[in-house]
């Protein structure tokens, strides 16, 4: 089984003369204890094109030292890596296999860079003999593979402990800096190696020519394509969020190709929207469920001991384990489908040779601007007819259709932003709060159709409904007050200037 490590720590520049200054002079630090040199051999793997290293992965299988096996490292923030651990073996573990599959696909990942180091290690302790850090001054030999040109440089490196303050790399950083050594120019072994030994990946180049509607558009489609390829292997390793924004990107991407079918051919994203589609939906069935299942404990939380009668929070639990553990196996299952793989070969496609249509040469105040004002209108019809019904069924999808224009037009105007500045941004911000209350009235729909299938278990099982019941009208009585509050809030949405502004 693979583990996960957060590794946070810096690295500097440092000769093989460079001498290490006295750290016990650094706050906290009571003794530093000489651990000796350890010999490290590592080999890092990747595309032949270089994929990994594009997005600061780094994939090796190392021996020496007390972590040998395989690691992927993923980037967290400037200094911060989540290093994923699996035992040594000959092959790639298929767990990491798969952590690195939406930027792989089917390509092989090859050996590209052997490091030899001679890590001398010294730990910084404080009086308690609690490690606060590793420090080490590592001697590095690098061999670009198969038989390529090699590298040597030393650096040091000093890694935090667990539970140590990361103010306390600040104060070791101004001792080596008080001593001449400075912050190192490679944030990793890996890429200072590629660096030296033949280059590594290749910069991507902005699509389209700047100021037009076309580069504009392709560069929010890139960073949605990014973002849909960056948050896969945090769903595989369920971190907090990650299905939500994966499934934000996706429908950021459709909508965008809707939005802007002048500038992109929609015969080209017609095809790609329907599989964005299919990818959002076989995602959202573990989100919607996270979901409800939150809100469902939190309305039980709120109410009084008194009025929870029968095992509640018991049948809730229970729900959210059976219903989770199978959407979170569908979202898997997809992600590992062969369909995904070829959605993102598809979307790279579109990236490498754009379908642009007639507005792409445009000027891209104007098409912008323009699209964006379309759906604000399409948006507005939507909500009209929504409170043109009487309350009930009917009106409730036609909320729900609404809430679609709502994040359709707010997407838009976030895609407009670079381009439109401030009226798009203050429209976003306008349009984001009907879309909200639009959710939190759709929320209360499908809480209630929950609620009333847990009453039905609860009185089949012989068991008090009640509880079920109260939550239903509070449920009934929350969508209520979103239609309440609906036009209001689509009043300042839809201001008089609001989307004159976006012209200016």
């Amino acid at each position: 089984m693979a583990e996960t490590k957060r590794e946070i720590e810096r690295k500097y520049e440092a000769t093989g003369e460079t001498p290490v200054p006295d750290l016990t002079r650094v706050r906290g630090v009571s003794e530093v204890l000489d651990r000796g040199v350890m010999e490290l051999d590592a080999v890092y793997y990747d595309t032949p094109d270089l994929r990994l290293a594009a997005d600061a992965l780094t994939l090796r299988r190392r021996t020496g030292g007390d972590d040998a096996g395989w690691h992927l490292k993923f980037p967290v923030a400037s200094g911060i890596r989540d290093e994923i651990r699996a035992p040594l073996a000959d092959t790639l573990p298929g767990e990491l296999a798969g952590l690195v599959r939406s930027r792989v696909r089917e390509s092989e990942v090859v050996p590209v860079v052997r490091l030899r180091s001679a890590r001398d290690v010294r730990q910084l302790v404080d009086a308690d003999g609690t490690l606060l850090a590793e420090l080490s001054v590592d001697t590095v030999h690098a061999e670009r593979l198969p038989g390529g040109a090699v590298a040597t440089w030393t650096e040091i490196e000093v890694e935090l402990a667990d539970d140590t303050d990361p103010a306390f790399l600040d104060a070791v950083e101004k001792r080596l800096r008080k001593a001449g050594i400075g912050p190192a120019a490679s944030a990793s072994k890996l890429a200072r190696a590629l660096a030296e030994t033949g280059g590594g990946p290749r910069t991507k180049a902005a699509p389209g020519k700047p100021g037009t509607a076309g580069a504009a558009v392709l560069a929010y489609v890139r960073e949605q394509v990014e973002a849909i390829v960056a948050y896969d292997p945090g769903v595989r390793r369920d971190l907090p969020d990650a299905v939500h924004q994966m499934r934000v990107a996706c429908r950021r991407l459709r909508s965008a190709f809707k939005t802007y079918r002048r500038v992109l051919d929609r015969e080209r994203t017609d095809p790609l929207g329907e599989e964005l589609k299919w990818l959002a939906a076989e995602l959202g069935v573990a989100r919607d469920q996270e979901v409800l299942d939150e809100r469902l404990r939190a309305r039980v939380k709120a109410l009084p001991r008194t009025l929870v009668l029968g095992p509640v929070r018991a049948r809730l639990r229970f729900r959210a384990v059976a219903l989770g553990a199978d959407a979170r196996q569908q979202a898997l299952t997809a992600l590992d489908s062969a369909r995904h793989l070829a959605l993102l070969e598809a979307l790279d496609a579109l990236l490498a040779d754009p379908p642009l249509g007639k507005a792409a040469g445009r000027d891209a105040r104007k098409v912008l601007a323009r699209a964006v004002r379309h759906d604000h209108d399409r948006l507005a019809g939507r909500i009209g007819h929504a409170l043109a019904l009487d309350p009930g069924h009917e009106r409730d999808l036609a909320l729900h259709e609404a809430r679609k224009a709502a994040k359709r037009a707010r997407y838009a105007a976030d895609a407009a932003r670079p381009t439109l500045g401030k009226p798009a941004k203050r429209l976003a911000k306008r349009v984001k709060a009907v879309q909200s209350l639009l959710g939190e009235h759709q929320d209360a729909v499908v809480a209630r159709a929950a609620l009333r299938e847990l009453a039905v278990q609860a009185h089949g099982a012989g068991e008090s409904a009640f509880t079920w019941g109260l939550l239903y009208g509070r449920e009934e009585a929350a969508a209520e007050a979103a239609e309440r509050e609906l036009p209001e809030v689509w009043a300042r949405a839809s201001a008089p200037g609001l989307k004159a502004a976006l012209s200016r």
